[in-house]
């Protein structure tokens, strides 16, 4: 699993969590869960935390990406 080229796409789709360091957490068949956190802020200045969740297969590939604020 290339960690940086998954960082890349994270952070392209998802500005919030740029730079961010994410934990892991090994999923059953190999798969890796991958958990980013960040904040953000809202037009009236506001803080809102986002967390992107990512699942990324053995072999390295993105299979899905969720948010949550």
């Amino acid at each position: 699993m290339d960690l940086s080229k998954i960082n890349q796409q994270v952070f392209k789709k998802f500005s919030e969590v740029s730079g961010s360091t994410p934990s892991s957490q090994a999923m059953p068949g190999g798969k890796v869960l991958l958990i980013y956190r960040g904040a953000g802020k809202t037009p009236d200045g506001k803080t809102i935390n986002r967390s992107v969740r990512v699942v990324v297969s053995a072999d390295g590939k993105i299979e899905k990406m969720s948010t949550s604020r």
